[in-house]
């Protein structure tokens, strides 16, 4: 539900300038798209080509999500994001000169969107991750739903604009427009100073953050719900946007113009779907919400699909936007509440990883079912597809995130030790001792079942539960790390929300808290020996006990 005490996310000065300029961005991305998807119809692209001009779009971000989503929370979001803008404006340049001079083949155009596509897989998970920086947590749903209509604001004006420009000019008048329009957004983030934190964090190996955020998302079964549901829904859901420039050209008779118009009837839907956002998640639940904007979607499906009329399939289209924004921004929003600042962005290039990237696995599928049976068929045998979505809602609903506080709660201190040790140092051996009386053992079983989930959700290795015994009442619970850092991070990374499982323990725990917790540097001792005269001299000592 969202909290009605937050300030709205326009309120922010930071976040209305980024937002200004992203919409600026997007608004000439959506009429460089425009100009791709009619250049291939003209071209003489197959239908396969020319719905893989979507999938060149999505394809990086499955590639490159997840490393996306570990640099966004190691390295400086603004850094990255203004890389990634110059990236992607150095090759709309690049895409200006080849159209202009006429060198542009199906394949080289859909190189050139791929490329670009990577510089978007890079920005957006340091995008979403930088809402919740420069936004109260009661105010990220609202930034959401705002993100995603701004997107789609540009969705409306933008293909109509873009069908327009490519109908009077042609497309390379709309890929120019694209790259004049990413200089707003540079100028934001090359002028946007953030506030340098108090304590620089550790900063992990991109290779050990990507492994951290998999095992986060798997071992948070609220997470790996919205994997499931977005995987189902991105491989069925895209085959209205990749087959929209066949719709256009086939199933309703148009030029270019039609096409621009049709996509701006789609970012009608959207932009309605993000105003009416607050309204709808104030009276459903997200899995409701769910639902309703996906039976929403497969109603828009078969009337476009059926449609002889552009007017008929322009409400089709509206209904297809409301029914996307609202459930995309649902499962965006409920992943950004399921997961802690430091791990945000890979939870988010997850989700994106597991969306889009069946996105562009549905691009393909729509054109080669398009080829294959025809336009309306496709489109039907999708819309099936994406009904099983609403099926598997029935046993895996969405979460409820509720009010979890997953604000760090910045406690731990490092504990002293008598021998040197390096952040790289290990492997570490933890064994923390309990003593727990008899009755209480199922509840402590219990309690440690969850210590486990979190544990290794948050770097552990290794983990086990052990009994003395000699000692029935005394339990250690042991695991280890591979490196000393590791283990700086596990405590580190201790939510409010977490307190609940040490709350548990506590009360069961017989003895002063914390309890004791040993702390062991492992040390090898394979292929050690001695010299031969210190042996030799051992044995001859005089004072050398029996």
């Amino acid at each position: 539900m969202p909290d009605a005490a937050a300030p709205p996310p326009f309120s922010i000065p930071l976040y209305r300038r980024i937002w200004t300029a992203s919409v600026a961005s997007q608004f000439g991305s959506l009429i460089q798209s425009v100009g791709a998807a009619w250049l291939m119809v003209e071209m003489g692209g197959t239908k396969t080509q020319i719905a893989l001009v979507q999938a060149s779009v999505t394809l990086p971000i499955m590639i490159l999500a997840l490393l996306a989503g570990a640099i966004a929370d190691n390295f400086p979001r603004r850094t990255v994001m203004l890389s990634c803008q110059i990236w992607m404006f150095v090759l709309s340049v690049l895409l200006c000169i080849f159209a202009w001079f006429g060198h542009l083949t199906p394949w080289s155009l859909l190189g050139f969107t791929f490329l670009i596509g990577c510089g978007t897989a890079m920005n957006a998970p340091s995008w979403q991750a930088t809402v919740g920086d420069i936004v109260p947590r009661g105010t990220i749903a609202g930034a959401v739903a705002m993100n995603s209509m701004g997107f789609n604001i540009a969705r409306t004006a933008g293909p109509a604009a873009g069908g327009a420009i490519v109908a009077a000019f042609g497309s390379a008048a709309a890929f120019t427009l694209n790259a004049v329009s990413y200089l707003g957004i540079i100028w934001v983030l090359f002028s946007w100073r953030p506030a340098k934190p108090d304590k620089t964090p550790l900063r992990e190996d991109l290779g050990m953050a990507m492994l951290a955020g998999v095992r986060y998302a798997l071992l948070s079964p609220q997470i790996r719900r919205v994997l499931l549901r977005a995987a189902l829904f991105g491989i069925a859901a895209v085959c209205i946007p990749a087959l929209l420039p066949l719709v256009a050209r086939h199933l309703v008779g148009g030029s270019a113009i039609t096409f621009g118009l049709l996509s701006g009837s789609f970012g009608i839907g959207a932009v309605s779907g993000a105003l009416s956002n607050r309204h709808v998640r104030a009276r459903l639940t997200s899995e409701n919400t769910l639902r309703l904007t996906v039976s929403v979607m497969l109603t828009g499906a078969v009337i476009i699909a059926l449609s002889p009329w552009v007017a008929l399939t322009i409400f089709g289209l509206v209904l297809y936007g409301w029914g996307w924004l609202l459930s995309m921004a649902t499962m965006n929003v409920t992943v950004q509440m399921s997961a802690p600042r430091w791990v945000v962005g890979r939870a988010l290039s997850l989700y994106q990883m597991c969306l889009f990237g069946t996105m562009a696995f549905g691009s393909w599928a729509s054109g080669r079912l398009s080829e294959l049976y025809g336009i309306a068929e496709a489109i039907l045998i999708m819309a099936g597809v994406l009904s099983v979505g609403l099926v598997v809602g029935f046993f895996r609903p969405l979460p409820e995130i509720g009010d979890a506080n997953l604000e760090l709660t910045g406690r731990w201190r490092a504990p002293d030790v008598k021998l040197p040790v390096e952040p790289r140092s290990g492997p570490v051996h933890i064994a923390v001792h309990y003593r727990i009386d008899e009755a209480d053992i199922p509840r402590f079983l219990a309690a440690m079942n969850e210590r486990r989930r979190i544990r290794l959700r948050d770097g552990a290795r290794n983990w086990a539960l052990a009994r003395d015994l000699s000692d029935p009442e005394l339990w250690i619970e042991k695991y280890r790390f591979g490196r000393w850092m590791d283990y700086v991070l596990l405590n580190e990374r201790r939510t409010h929300a977490d307190s609940a499982s040490t709350e548990a323990i506590k009360a069961l725990h017989k003895g002063s808290w914390p309890p004791r917790v040993d702390r062991l540097l492992e040390r090898q001792v394979t292929g050690v020996t001695l010299d031969p005269d210190l042996s030799a001299d051992a044995t001859n000592d005089p004072t050398r006990n029996s």
